[in-house]
C-alpha cells in the first residue's frame, strides 16, 4: 500500500495537498500538480528524517497514490 494524497480547492483558489498517513504533510500549490508534487517533496524529506532518526515510517509497497 501506498500513501494517500488527498487534495482539495480552496475558496481562495489555491489547491491543499495533504498526507493523511504523515501528520502535518501538507502543501499548497497554485495547481493542483503543483501541490500534489510539493507534498510528495515534503513526505519524502518526512520519511527521510524518520529513517535517519530511527522512528518508524509507513509500510510502503507502493510509495504514493492519488484518488481521482
Amino acid at each position: 500500500m501506498g500513501l494517500t494524497i488527498e487534495v482539495e480547492q480552496e475558496t481562495d483558489g489555491r489547491w491543499l495537498a495533504e498526507v493523511p498517513e504523515l501528520p502535518g504533510v501538507l502543501a499548497y500549490g497554485q495547481t493542483r500538480p503543483e501541490a500534489i508534487s510539493r507534498v510528495q517533496a515534503l513526505a519524502l524529506r518526512v520519511i527521510a528524517d524518520r529513517l535517519d532518526h530511527g522512528e518508524p515510517v509507513p509500510e510502503l509497497g507502493h510509495v504514493f497514490a492519488v484518488p481521482a
